[in-house]
């Protein structure tokens, strides 16, 4: 299935810059020498958006869902301006006060 709304989705500046690319982030540093690799800095942190943004193509697997809305997992490959690859694992929320999936986090996938 594709995720719900995927052209509406939302991927926060805040979540990749201050997270997933910060090498000073308590948790994202871990997930950032990662990505750092590949490319992606909190300097061209727009790159990364965009990469995550084409994973919207692939099929979405549901997940749980709660009170605060269902997630939604999709895998992929991402590459990096370094020209290197790397398996990904995306996590994605449709709110249940919302109609449109917002970007939770990235991990390497398998």
């Amino acid at each position: 299935m594709k995720l719900p709304n995927s052209h509406r989705a939302v991927i926060s500046e805040q979540k990749i810059r201050d997270y997933l690319v910060s090498p000073s982030h308590s948790i994202g540093r871990f997930k950032a020498r990662i990505f750092n690799e590949l490319g992606f800095y909190q300097h061209n942190w727009l790159l990364f958006q965009s990469e995550l943004m084409t994973l919207l193509a692939n099929p979405a697997h549901e997940g749980e869902s709660t009170e605060y809305g269902t997630k939604y997992v999709i895998r992929g490959i991402i590459i990096g301006p370094s020209g290197k690859s790397l398996s990904i694992v995306t996590a994605w929320i449709i709110r249940a006060e919302e109609d449109f999936p917002r970007f939770i986090t990235a991990y390497p996938g398998d």
